[in-house]
């Protein structure tokens, strides 16, 4: 369970170099007596044995205070557990992405049940855009101000277009810039051009990351410093927000140099950012989703 306490070190909210939340993080314990898998997941299936906020903590505790939005992962199924108590444990440094699915038979209720815990957001798939739990889920969260989530490419977002229309005051969440840059390093304006029109939608936030994923894959990362600024100039920076996606599938080689070169990055080298905007991309526009409620 959680041992390393963030709370012991007070939350610098005078000072923005100690401020940053880490917009998408996947953690899972080797503790599975108390958190057991999912049917069907086993033991080998896992990406590594292990990824807890304490080995995190490991490598980005040299950047400042890190708060964490936590997204469910896929190996726990719809068992919350884990998640649910590292948030409780801390409030002030986790919040949650739940994941709900589409044969809930009440998902309004599950999503409520879920905020009141500390989710803000909620994961979804990409394939059942007229799904009844997606139109309750789109509801909801636009009643709630809870966001939905998604892991997608951009030939997804015309389906995505038609329900941000339906349900306007929906926040939305793109998760690792629509994959632009992830499976093709060499992006053509065909690839980019749908997720910087998408702006228009203007309920919708974007997490940019992870660096070890995108261009060259190798810090310092500057190569990538084109493609955020297309991003940020249409979406504004109020509007996104960095993410490691640590515990993901696409691992650091070397994370306590990589972790803190993503964000000496935006913090020391998007020269085309004013010091307001970083501080947005860094910890703002994610504190503002899941910790300023």
């Amino acid at each position: 369970m959680w041992e390393m306490s963030y709370s012991n070190s007070i939350i610098q909210k005078s000072s923005t170099q100690n401020r940053i939340v880490d917009a998408h993080v996947h953690v899972w314990t080797p503790d599975f007596e108390s958190y057991p898998l999912a049917e069907g997941v086993k033991e080998t299936d896992l990406w590594r044995p292990s990824f807890t906020p304490d080995q995190h903590y490991i490598y980005s505790k040299s950047v400042g205070n890190v708060r964490f939005n936590l997204v469910q992962m896929i190996w726990y199924g719809t068992d919350h557990s884990y998640i649910l108590d590292l948030i409780s444990s801390d409030p002030e440094t986790f919040a949650g992405t739940g994941i709900i699915e589409l044969s809930d038979p009440n998902p309004s209720k599950r999503m409520l049940e879920l905020y009141k815990r500390g989710c803000y957001a909620f994961r979804e798939p990409t394939d059942s855009w007229d799904h009844p739990t997606m139109h309750a889920l789109f509801s909801t969260g636009g009643d709630n101000n809870l966001a939905l989530s998604f892991n997608m490419g951009v030939d997804k977002l015309p389906g995505l277009e038609k329900m941000s229309a339906k349900y306007p005051d929906t926040p939305i969440i793109i998760d690792h810039v629509c994959h632009v840059g992830i499976g093709n390093p060499n992006y053509s304006e065909i690839e980019i051009e749908p997720l910087l029109k998408f702006s228009k939608s203007k309920n919708t936030k974007v997490k940019i990351g992870p660096f070890q994923g995108l261009g060259k894959r190798k810090a310092p990362y500057f190569d990538i410093l084109p493609l955020i600024k297309r991003i940020v100039e249409a979406y504004g920076p109020e509007r996104c927000m960095w993410e490691s996606d640590s515990g993901g599938p696409i691992w650091m080689n070397d994370p306590e140099t990589e972790y803190p070169a993503a964000i000496s990055l935006i913090r020391d080298h998007a020269d085309f950012l004013r010091q307001e905007d970083k501080d947005h991309i860094l910890f703002k526009t994610a504190e503002k989703i899941f910790f300023s409620r």
